[in-house]
């Protein structure tokens, strides 16, 4: 359990840095920062998805609690206002907070009380718990609870004049309907309280985060309505919200049970796996981590359909980041049939041999454009069959398997195809970003490697090497897989000059010789088509240059284009964010490649330590998207990223698996 008492959870410094996050497994999601300000529009108790897992909208954005007591008037709340002003400042009276698995709990304590509020959700609904327990008391605490509704896009912000939103009284609470295109109908109760509609709106929360994203820093959201009610030393009360027409009133104490059911069941699944043995405590806060990732995803005639949402607060389900997380986030957690739920889901997508970049969270058809999602889902597959022995969904899957294979060697979108001179992939489209480096500034694309980009090549080879192997156990002959294999030419991407690999080849003003870390997967992948020495090169490379505690960097401090902090504006973001930023999700990949070139387990677990190091910090219990290539090495971007979760994971239990195999494996086994 991860906790912390007054030196954090009073400076507002510390508690605003924190963030918690609690989810549904629908996508939508509840998070805030310790301190309990607002500091990012993504920041609420309930942010809804409207169609699973996306069309998100943020519906309570908090409840402002006040406790009397003995005489005097206790503000729990906290928030930012103009000019940086700060009221109330409830922060200051935190005695303790704790994560709970993932349910986020803090301790009040005023006078001699202490009131404890925790936060979850019901699993597969939009509607989320606040409850309030009274630990401590000599005499009655009143308790006065503001609910501080919107109905708003989470992307986006509120103004007070842009909508009418009508308030109505229900048996125990209120029920909130606004009038905007794509509202959803909330109700907010509080089971033993008395209600009065207030129907008021709090004008000009300043989002500190946005101020320094700089975007849009102002929101506005409606105090619906009051709940007051007195409770004695072990009594509690809990606000409920939910979506959707009034329903009967919920058990609360019986949805807090389910909540951490579900956890246990969770943990017991990984427990039942051979990668639970021995492996440190903060591995199971990494399993429920995982869990969080995991959404439905409605597809006609399969309500089991599941995928996984790359990261919160604002990231929808991308086809790379989902083939790419799912052996850490559900093979690794001993979760086979969720990875097979997500795995025929996305089959159902595939066209022209190519898996969707991004579903759009306005529900909007998906957007093709990754050279190398489909080439990752081979692999996912792969994975899966070896830990399962799954024949049946192999052979329903081998359909869309080749029709990747032949997608690449014939052509698709993008201009992406195989080159028949040497076997190697050419993604080359002027104005498109096609692969993981994707950032994109209007119609500049801040790294297009146009060419042969040496991370596709390389998933290129394994994914023939993994076919072949896929269709030997499908009955098949895996020669058409092993021929294109064989007349791959890597080689060409070796600089014997520098002693690494060239990250482009082939661009339109020749040879990339930029050290990356793309390919660390040329080293890392299960099969490679480098000998051991290169790909002991490659580790040195990237060890020496681009390796941060936090993350691999994405440039190294000696290439003039180095931004060593992803601050400011969205431009100057997206301008950093692959040109040093350091991304903790290639630590797996260079932690299992350093394990294939040295075969030292000790050493190769020891990159992926600082990750867990940090789980107290940013996105607690999680673990973020990025991070400064400089230090401190501040963590930056999604507090909470599905490949950084599940390349911690995937990468401490291989590095185990490849030590174990010895390190000086054929390179074409």
């Amino acid at each position: 359990m991860i906790g912390f008492g007054p030196a954090v959870c009073t400076g507002l410094a510390s508690a605003e840095r924190r963030e918690w996050l609690v989810t549904n497994g629908l996508g939508g999601f509840a998070s805030g920062t310790i301190a309990g300000t607002l500091t990012r529009r993504y920041h609420g108790l309930l942010i809804a998805a409207a169609r699973p897992p996306v069309g998100r909208r943020l519906m309570v954005a908090k409840i402002e609690e006040t406790a009397g007591y003995l005489g005097g008037a206790y503000d729990l709340a906290a928030n930012r206002w103009n000019d940086d002003y700060l009221s109330p400042l409830g922060f200051t009276l935190i005695e303790r907070f704790d994560l709970e698995g993932t349910m986020p709990v803090w301790q009040f304590a005023f006078a001699d009380a202490l009131v404890e509020k925790r936060v979850w959700m019901e699993h597969g609904e939009n509607a989320v718990f606040v409850e309030y327990r009274i630990v401590r008391a000599a005499a009655p605490v009143d308790l006065t609870l503001r609910a501080l509704v919107n109905d708003r896009d989470f992307h986006a912000n509120t103004h007070a004049g842009e909508r009418i939103v009508e308030v109505e009284a229900v048996e125990g609470g209120l029920h909130v309907a606004a009038q905007v295109e794509g509202g959803l109908p909330l109700t907010v109760r509080a089971p033993g309280a008395e209600c009065t509609i207030e129907s008021v709106w709090y004008r000009d929360f300043v989002l500190a985060e946005e101020t320094r994203r700089g975007l849009d820093d102002r929101d506005d959201h409606l105090c619906a309505g009051r709940f007051r009610i007195s409770l004695q030393a072990g009594e509690s009360v809990t606000v409920v919200a939910r979506t959707g027409l009034p329903v009967p009133a919920e058990d609360a104490g019986a949805s807090l049970e389910r909540f951490r059911g579900r956890a246990k069941t969770l943990l017991d699944a990984w427990h039942g796996t051979q990668n639970a043995a021995g492996a440190p405590p903060w591995m199971a806060q990494c399993v429920l981590a995982a869990d969080q990732f995991v959404v439905a995803r409605a597809v006609e005639d399969d309500p089991e359909a599941r995928s996984i949402v790359a990261g919160y607060h604002w990231f929808g389900d991308w086809g790379r980041d989902t083939a790419i997380a799912l052996p850490g986030l559900t093979l690794t957690t001993g979760r086979p049939d969720v990875a097979k739920n997500i795995l025929l889901a996305f089959a159902r997508y595939m066209d022209g041999g190519m898996l969707p970049n991004f579903f759009p969270d306005s529900g909007s058809a998906p957007e093709y454009n990754a050279a190398d999602a489909a080439l990752w889902y081979v692999e996912a597959v792969a994975r899966y069959v070896d830990a399962t022995g799954d024949r049946e969904i192999l052979e329903r899957l081998m359909p869309a398997l080749r029709q990747i294979a032949d997608a690449y060697r014939k052509g698709t979108r993008y201009g992406i195809h195989v080159d028949p001179d040497d076997g190697l992939v050419v993604a080359a489209a002027p104005g498109v970003q096609l692969t993981w480096m994707d950032a994109k500034v209007g119609d500049w694309v801040v790294t297009p490697r146009m060419g042969k980009p040496v991370e596709i090549s390389a998933l290129w080879y394994n994914a023939l090497r993994r076919l072949a192997r896929l269709a030997e156990l499908a009955g098949t002959d895996p020669k058409e897989f092993e021929r294109p294999a064989d007349a791959v030419r890597f080689d060409r991407f070796w600089n014997a000059p520098a002693g690494y690999c060239f990250d482009v080849l082939d661009t339109p003003s020749g040879n990339d010789a930029t050290l990356r870390p793309n390919q660390l997967f040329a080293a890392s992948l299960r099969h490679s088509a480098l000998d051991p020495q290169r790909r002991r090169a490659i580790v040195d490379a990237c060890a020496a240059r681009l390796v941060t505690p936090a993350g691999i960097r994405t440039l190294p401090p000696d290439d003039p284009r180095f931004a060593p902090r992803y601050e400011g504006t969205p431009r100057q973001r997206d301008a950093a964010y692959h040109q040093g930023t350091a991304w903790a999700w290639l630590l797996g990949a260079f932690a299992v490649a350093h394990a294939r070139a040295y075969g030292d387990l000790a050493i190769a677990r020891s990159f992926l330590q600082p990750l867990a190091d940090r789980l107290g910090d940013y996105g607690i219990g999680s673990v973020a998207e990025i991070a400064d290539a400089t230090a401190p090495f501040t963590p930056r971007g999604a507090i909470a990223q599905a490949w950084s979760v599940a390349e911690l994971l995937r990468g401490w239990n291989d590095v185990a698996i490849v030590v174990q195999r010895g390190s000086a494996s054929p390179s074409r086994q």
